[in-house]
């Protein structure tokens, strides 16, 4: 008997989900957050959720986890001195970046334009050049780039990027500095850029290779201490580490290539929805996951996310595929002010976080937060809600904290409250109109999942604001990200830019380079020892009109492509273009780059059905409370989630407790149990 855990680390509670991988049985757990050492939470959780399985830690075999690590370095701007080799004449490759104009009306007046993560001072140029086609210009002036790395290393750098102008088209002279370095400068770790991203335009190659460097020494720390802290209680433990783009990484591989580990959190919650989706018969999803410090949304189409080939972590633009993942700074840690000035309240983006948190967790807070708003409105019940399974919620402490902004608005305690939570709505509402109508999408074509400890009970009203229904809370909302982590595939991708317009090229010879490409991005998967017969790929094309900038990547199978070549991805693009823009040209069209990416089986886990019962829900009713709904106090029914049956019918206003979230269905709503246990909430009528 074996098991997988899945865990996810974020900016108040670490979840963690247990899967027992024979009979499919699930167990969760909830922890507080370490954030001076994220590793003491995980542990923490792991004791706990075994203790709740009733296993030993040791029967644990595979170990995914969703980590920030990157992300907080980037943000925190707490990397490595990064050190750079770039050609000669382009050194200032990453001062002259990308033209970016920020906001409008003048916004580039106030902007603050960051430091390059490699600096000018830290760059050095190697006298070498290679052709757009791959042929040798210039050979490397080797005496020369040794005396370089050698100064180089006197200015005490930490990692070394190497990125060489048209590497992507020939990597032999970037190969060639990096013996030269590990020779001059031992123990430096290396980032290549045709390793990297093997991509055309310089300045996106260097800045995502440069990122990874940056990021490097922190995770390679980050991710083996936390394997030698596991092997001493699971020694069989094999650790990934979910990639931005939904998929797994070795640890390996997460140490060499952490540039695919940016949006490596929010990458899980939208794995766990889909999955989830698909029990319920849903494959169109707005995903909502509200924590205690931010709120991730994305849009699923047909059952896949979309992806995005750029990922954006504060001012920082990297090539790297990403679940196409918007971040809103709200969430249930988010501290609500009035400014002396304007006496307009504002809800965050600062967070109360995990320590102290929101006053109601009385672990020292004072500052007014949504949490606080929510214990106020009776949306979180002080005598019933243990946060976690353990933490007790104090109401006193919530209003005193609130009553700071209901005196400074001159409105009563449940007014402020309400004033709010309605602002951290709109804050949520404009982040999913970013990937839905922004888009090009009807979001009234979507259901909503919501997930997070606090997304359920924000769900509702959400609901209401996108006209998205059903509202899906799926059983254990609040560690479904940590589901997403323990159920996903370990994935790889390998690239190549090939510019060509379809005249100068043949379908042949795109599907020759289709199948090199995926013979590469496998590798990684055998290296796991996962069979070919458990392998699959998924191919991309990035594919412009000849003569434009933009581009946009189609999806496609290589069967498709096998029947109708070059004309199905040329199909594809206009329906996208046309999505997007509202129109399509009559222009021939261009090749850029071309990907492959290979995965591994996905993991047979059982979905749970709950016991059959009828529309009524009286047996999982527990109390009654008041809630604040629409500007009064209404009489509310507190339930019970894990006694609700399939077909009980729970009209709101209604509270719904569980271990790890807290449901609010709203007075005209009514949230229909399935055959999976999962919550469809709808209006009435």
């Amino acid at each position: 008997m074996s098991y997988r855990l899945g865990v996810d680390v974020g900016g108040t509670f670490t979840d963690l989900l247990l899967i027992d991988e024979s009979s499919g049985d699930i167990f969760t757990a909830k922890v507080p957050s370490t954030p001076h050492d994220s590793s003491v939470g995980v542990l923490n959780g792991i004791e706990k959720v075994c203790k709740n399985a009733g296993i030993d830690p040791n029967k644990i075999t595979h170990f995914m986890h969703g980590t920030t690590v990157a992300t907080n370095t980037v943000l925190t701007g707490s990397g490595a001195k990064v050190g750079l080799v770039t050609t000669k004449g382009y050194r200032q490759v990453l001062q002259i970046a990308r033209s970016f104009v920020p906001g409008g009306l003048g916004g580039w007046v106030i902007y603050n334009k960051s430091l390059p993560l490699a600096p000018l001072g830290l760059t050095i140029e190697a006298d070498e050049r290679i052709g757009a086609r791959g042929e040798v210009v210039r050979k490397l002036d080797e005496a020369r780039l040794r005396r370089d790395l050698k100064a180089l290393g006197k200015k005490g750098i930490e990692a070394l990027t190497i990125s060489l102008i048209n590497s992507f088209a020939n990597g032999e002279h970037e190969a060639q500095v990096a013996r030269i370095a590990r020779e001059v400068l031992p123990g430096i770790p290396i980032s290549l850029s045709s390793e990297i991203v093997p991509e055309m335009q310089e300045y996106e190659r260097t800045i995502t290779t440069v990122a990874n460097s940056y990021v490097r020494p922190k995770v390679e720390t980050y991710v083996r201490n936390l394997h030698r802290q596991l092997q001493k209680t699971m020694s069989k433990v094999q650790l990934h580490i979910l990639r931005s783009d939904g998929g797994l990484a070795s640890a390996k591989a997460a140490e060499s290539y952490p540039v695919n580990l940016l949006m490596s959190g929010p990458a899980g919650g939208v794995s766990g929805a889909v999955w989830v989706a698909q029990q319920a018969g849903f494959k169109n999803l707005l995903t909502f996951d509200m924590g205690g410090t931010s709120t991730d949304v994305c849009l699923v189409e047909n059952g896949k996310a979309q992806l995005r080939r750029e990922t954006t972590v504060g001012d920082v633009v990297v090539r790297a595929s990403s679940v196409d993942v918007r971040t809103v700074g709200a969430g249930g840690g988010s501290i609500a002010k009035v400014p002396e000035l304007t006496k307009a309240l504002r809800v965050g983006p600062e967070s109360a976080g995990a320590v102290p948190g929101p006053a109601a967790y009385n672990r020292g807070g004072t500052l007014p937060t949504v949490t606080d708003a929510n214990v106020v409105l009776g949306y979180l019940p002080s005598g019933e809600v243990r946060l976690g399974g353990d933490m007790k919620v104090r109401r006193d402490l919530a209003e005193a904290a609130v009553k700071s902004i209901a005196d400074a608005l001159s409105l009563s305690l449940k007014q402020a409250a309400a004033g709010i939570i309605d602002i951290v709505n709109e804050n949520m509402y404009g982040a999913l109109r970013l990937v839905s109508v922004e888009k090009g999408y009807d979001p009234r074509d979507f259901a909503l999942i919501a997930f997070g400890g606090a997304g359920p009970l924000h769900a509702n009203a959400i609901g209401k604001l996108m006209n998205s229904w059903p509202v899906i809370i799926p059983p254990g909302p609040g560690v479904l990200c940590a589901y997403g982590d323990a159920t996903t595939r370990v994935r790889d991708e390998a690239s190549r830019t090939f510019i060509r317009r379809f005249g100068e090229t043949t379908d042949k010879e795109v599907a020759k380079i289709f199948r090199s490409l995926a013979a590469d991005a496998s590798k990684a998967l055998d290296n796991e020892g996962i069979a070919k017969g458990d392998q699959s790929a998924s191919y991309q094309v990035d594919i412009r009109y000849h003569g434009q900038g933009l581009l946009l990547t189609v999806d496609f199978e290589i069967e498709e492509f096998d029947r109708r070549g070059l004309e199905v991805i040329g199909e594809r693009f206009d329906e996208m273009h046309r999505q997007l823009f509202t129109f399509a040209l009559p222009l021939e069209k261009e090749i850029v780059n071309l990907r492959a990416v290979a995965q591994g089986k996905p993991t047979n886990v059982r979905a749970q059905r709950v016991e059959k019962g009828g529309e009524s829900p009286s047996a999982a009713a527990t109390a009654k409370l008041t809630v604040y709904v629409d500007g009064k106090d209404q009489e509310a029914t507190l339930y019970d989630r894990s006694k609700l049956k399939s077909g009980n019918a729970v009209h709101g206003p209604a509270v719904v407790l569980e271990m790890d979230s807290t449901t609010l269905i709203l007075p005209g709503h009514v949230g229909k149990v399935d055959d999976w246990g999962n919550i469809l909430i709808t209006p009435v009528g």
